[in-house]
């Protein structure tokens, strides 16, 4: 496959980064032959671990077509990673500013350059207590049906035994194993000609994750929840919770719902003189 788009920058990334990740961990990766070898496309990968971009990076990066991912715009600023970020060509997302759009016409212009874009649908580590795929944002979908680009489902495991969502606790011994398979690409096609609508926008969302989630099932052996984990939807029923405890709570004492509690007040001293 093609490697005329890597560069000095990408090469001297994994100079510094393969070395430590052939050492500590094993590897086992398939499915390298859906990657396209010349035409510009999407990857949409699951994420469940800090350490899963290094996992993904290496397996992308030896099929000799390196992923351009969308990362938070403050990696970007002085100092080596930023310096490193700009050279290997990522792209920076500036959320809810005016430079929010940005990151879709980088992308957008990317692939027509011939260049893969990572995407994470999710768009930050799965919040699923058994770390299956959650919920996605409509940001690969969107690029998708604007460029009619192939989009390469593809899934990982391994990263996040070695360090968990949300911990700062490695666990790097006894070694672990980055498994990475990359699926065919998601037929997108029923949705080229239509009006790229929320609904749209999330069916074609749900088709790439339901692939992203089929391959992660076949990695692990398991079957995924038939819903995906919605963080949205959780925090509503972890309110509703909230309330309901407290709302049980006031009942118990005596004091309806919603009604301010009196408080006690202290008896004014009287000091005018004819108290004396």
């Amino acid at each position: 496959m093609s490697r005329r788009r890597i560069g000095f920058w990408y090469r001297l990334a994994a100079v510094i980064a393969k070395p430590p990740l052939v050492v500590l961990f094993k590897r086992d990766w398939r499915g390298m032959e859906h990657i396209p070898a010349h035409e510009g496309f999407i990857t949409a990968v699951n994420h469940n671990s800090h350490i899963d971009p290094l996992s993904y990076a290496h397996f992308q990066y030896n099929t000799g077509r390196v992923p351009r991912f969308l990362a938070k715009d403050g990696l970007f600023k002085d100092g080596f990673v930023g310096r490193v970020m700009k050279g290997t060509g990522q792209i920076p997302v500036y959320r809810e500013t005016t430079n929010a759009l940005d990151a879709f016409r980088a992308a957008v212009a990317a692939i027509e350059r011939g260049e893969c874009v990572a995407f994470y649908p999710e768009g930050t580590l799965t919040r699923d207590p058994d770390m299956w795929p959650m919920t996605a944002k409509s940001g690969a979908a969107r690029v998708a049906l604007e460029t009619k680009c192939p989009v390469i489902p593809v899934a990982q495991w391994g990263a996040n035994l070695a360090l968990p969502p949300y911990s700062k606790k490695p666990s790097l011994f006894p070694r672990k194993t980055l498994q990475v398979k990359a699926g065919a690409p998601v037929d997108l096609s029923r949705f080229y000609d239509k009006e790229p609508t929320p609904e749209v926008l999330r069916e074609a969302t749900e088709a790439i994750m339901a692939a992203i989630t089929e391959l992660l099932e076949e990695i692990r052996g398991e079957k995924a929840p038939d819903v995906p984990y919605d963080p949205r939807r959780a925090r509503l029923e972890q309110r509703r919770k909230a309330e309901a405890r407290k709302a049980q709570l006031s009942t118990a004492q005596g004091t309806p719902p919603g009604t301010p509690q009196d408080t006690p007040q202290s008896t004014p001293q009287n000091t005018s003189e004819d108290s004396k």
